[in-house]
């Protein structure tokens, strides 16, 4: 999602991959005129049904006839996440131009099996495009597999199908993953002085993303330059606030002497920086990850928190509009090399294993935080 000159700056610096991913609950909200919410046959969720009526322009060159609108559902690792909701914002703004009928179902949790009810869903109502945030490759590759085969188009949003890409078209991703893990280990050591007990406060076991960043900073932390650095602990909160908290809580009491944490959760990273507030001892313990500016700021603005990173989610909602209408169109076929046109954010082009890069990520702190609201 950014300049290739700032992502190796912000490299240089930290940096957050991923969804990638949580932060605080809340309900996505309908912002159409027409609205309607149903429950979902299985799962005890509910989705957001919403069609678009604002004028298409140019985009009417990659929309189908409006009499035949496309329809896309998007499936976010679980409900209630404003991460996610923020993709889903950026669907709703591609929604605009291109005049599709968008949906959004989701499991309340981020269960590594929890998706597959929805997907089965969408096969059975015959969508032309599904759009996911896959909790578990392993798990969900089956009844995607099955959506293809039915004709339905898909892509990953925000993670990917790693090691089971045959269960998807393209992939688009907020950055660069291959450095985040080490952009992490930069921040964290910036934060703390380069020495130190560390931890992780991860997401769920199965997210692809997040495993693939915290190899990515295990690996880092070899390299000679971060010899003192010790990580201590990696655990997980399942992209739930309380459960979050719990284990931010336990990492200070096992480890007295812990200097930092890295949370790359929109979730955890508010629990964990919450915790270490409350705690007293965020003069003593450095919190960053991956977060929201809109959640983190008063922390920021306290001083509890110094820096963390981001992208800018909603942009992978808007260039995956494009996309899967591009798709469904017959206008787009994804190729290593090749490209095509995301409206605004214009030429998006597709490389190893059909990947699409939305980045750069931002690094925030007290300097830049108010320019940011989402």
């Amino acid at each position: 999602m950014f300049t290739r000159k700032s992502l190796l700056a912000f490299a240089g610096v930290l940096l957050v991959s991923g969804l990638f991913t949580g932060c605080d609950k809340k309900t996505p909200e309908a912002s159409s005129d027409k609205s309607t919410t149903t429950a979902p046959k299985e799962g005890g969720t509910t989705s957001t049904k919403e069609t678009a009526t604002a004028g298409v322009g140019k985009a009417a060159e990659v929309a189908r006839d409006a009499s035949k609108k496309i329809k896309i559902v998007y499936i976010p690792k679980n409900t209630g996440n404003v991460y996610f909701d923020s993709v889903i914002a950026g669907f709703k703004k591609a929604q605009g131009e291109l005049n599709f009928d968008f949906d959004v179902v989701a499991p309340a949790q981020a269960d590594a099996a929890a998706q597959i009810p929805f997907i089965k869903q969408q096969i059975q109502q015959k969508v032309d495009a599904i759009a996911i945030s896959p909790n578990s490759p392993d798990a969900v590759k089956p009844a995607l597999v099955e959506a293809l085969s039915k004709g339905i188009h898909v892509i990953t949003i925000d993670a990917d199908l790693t090691g089971n890409e045959e269960g998807r078209e393209a992939s688009i991703t907020p950055m660069d993953f291959s450095l985040v893990g080490k952009s992490q280990i930069d921040l964290i050591s910036e934060l703390v002085g380069g020495k130190g007990e560390i931890a992780i406060l991860s997401a769920t076991t199965d997210a692809p993303n997040q495993n693939f960043w915290i190899k990515g900073m295990k690996e880092t932390l070899k390299d000679p330059k971060y010899k003192d650095l010790q990580l201590v602990d990696t655990v997980y909160g399942n992209d739930q606030d309380q459960k979050s908290a719990t284990e931010a809580q336990a990492l200070l009491l096992k480890h007295p002497n812990l200097k930092g944490i890295i949370a790359p959760t929109s979730v955890g990273i508010v629990s964990a920086v919450r915790v270490v507030e409350a705690s007293g001892k965020a003069d003593k313990i450095a919190v960053t990850g991956l977060g929201m500016p809109n959640n983190l700021r008063k922390y920021v603005q306290t001083g509890s928190m110094k820096k963390f990173a981001l992208w800018n989610p909603a942009d992978m909602g808007y260039i995956g509009s494009y996309l899967l209408v591009g798709l469904v169109n017959g206008k787009i076929k994804p190729s290593v090399g090749g490209s095509f046109e995301a409206g605004s954010l214009k030429e998006r082009k597709f490389g190893e294993k059909n990947g699409i890069i939305a980045g750069p990520p931002l690094v925030f702190d007290k300097s830049n935080i108010d320019q940011y609201h989402f």
